[in-house]
């Protein structure tokens, strides 16, 4: 399995489990600006959300819109400047997001799993590696 593939099974792990758990779905707008916000160094605001993912203002408070329905991000008026709205980690968010780390690292340990297995059939060897909890 080259790089580029073992890039796409772990995703493709990952996302199955995602998909398997109790955990809304969220889309990759919606993922990409949960992780930006609990990922880099804050404050941040929609502006900036918007002028780092490179998409427009309305996108992404529409995004938060459902992020904040979830209970993953908040948003509050900066009292400094109050035509800002800042966007805030919440205890849910954290929580969410160490599970999709959680199953990301199941899905890893399953890719080199496999890997491993590939290895010993070629080299003549058959033992089968196990198999990681909860990933497809």
């Amino acid at each position: 399995m080259n790089s580029r593939t073992k890039g796409l099974e772990l995703w493709r792990h990952a996302l199955v489990a995602s998909v398997r758990s109790e955990n809304p779905d969220l889309s990759a707008r919606q993922m990409a600006l949960t992780l930006t916000v609990y990922l880099s160094e804050g404050p941040h605001t929609v502006r900036g959300l918007a002028a780092n993912l490179k998409i427009s203002k309305p996108a992404v408070s529409r995004a938060l819109d459902r992020l904040g329905e979830l209970g993953f991000l908040a948003r509050r008026r900066d009292e400094m400047d109050r035509r800002n709205v800042l966007v805030e980690k919440t205890p849910a968010g954290t929580a969410f997001l160490e599970g999709f780390a959680s199953m990301i690292l199941q899905a890893q340990a399953h890719i080199a799993a496999l890997a491993e297995t590939e290895t010993d059939v070629s080299t003549g060897s058959e033992t089968r590696a196990p198999r990681a909890a909860g990933v497809a």
